[in-house]
């Protein structure tokens, strides 16, 4: 029996944001953490640089419940943070110099709609391309079906237990960098999983 090919066709960036509500374009994304996941020297899948943006408020409605989530001042991302183009602007060119030469950049996300709508969302009011192009991947989708798990089941305790993975860190859980690296290390375990990594 073969084993499956290592995948070096896709450069993977595993994506988390925080934001003051639901949907994008009514609220604010106000942070974003990315991390690569790409072939190294040896051809191998490892876990690469990332990057760490925070955006100004701009959006018409706020959640104050959902704010509290992520505990970010309003207030100094007004004054400190990243208007929402040049946060754009940043990640997109970020994402073109970790892209490794012959592979395509992907999005990764756990639980991929949310995260995805508010990064898709931002590219398209700003006029400017999608440095991920039109597609996600989900980890909760894509554990589901390595560990076969039910979809209500892939939340990150279970994965990482059922992984081997280090429990989440809860007094930084909620930082999108933070999140955006553990993301990184269950898409890693997965892929290994799958002989893709």
């Amino acid at each position: 029996m073969s084993t499956p090919p290592v995948e070096t066709r896709v450069t993977w960036f595993c994506v988390d944001l925080e934001a003051n509500g639901p949907v994008p374009g009514l609220y604010d994304m106000v942070s974003l953490g990315a991390v690569v996941v790409a072939p190294d020297e040896s051809g191998r899948l490892a876990i690469g640089s990332s990057v760490y943006l925070e955006i100004q408020p701009q959006a018409p409605r706020f959640d104050a419940k959902a704010a509290a989530i992520h505990g970010l001042d309003q207030e100094r991302l007004r004054r400190e943070g990243l208007p929402r183009r040049e946060a754009a602007l940043a990640l997109a060119q970020w994402v073109k110099a970790q892209t490794r030469p012959g592979t395509e950049p992907a999005f990764v996300g756990h639980n991929a709609p949310f995260d995805w709508s508010f990064v898709a969302w931002t590219y398209a009011a700003e006029e400017l391309p999608n440095p991920f192009g039109y597609k996600a991947l989900c980890t909760k989708a894509l554990s589901a079906g390595v560990l076969d798990l039910h979809w209500l089941d892939t939340g990150k305790e279970v994965l990482s237990e059922r992984l081997g993975l280090p429990a989440e860190d809860k007094s930084q859980k909620h930082r999108a960098d933070y999140d955006a690296a553990y993301q990184a290390e269950i898409l890693l375990a997965l892929l290994r999983r799958q002989g893709r990594a």
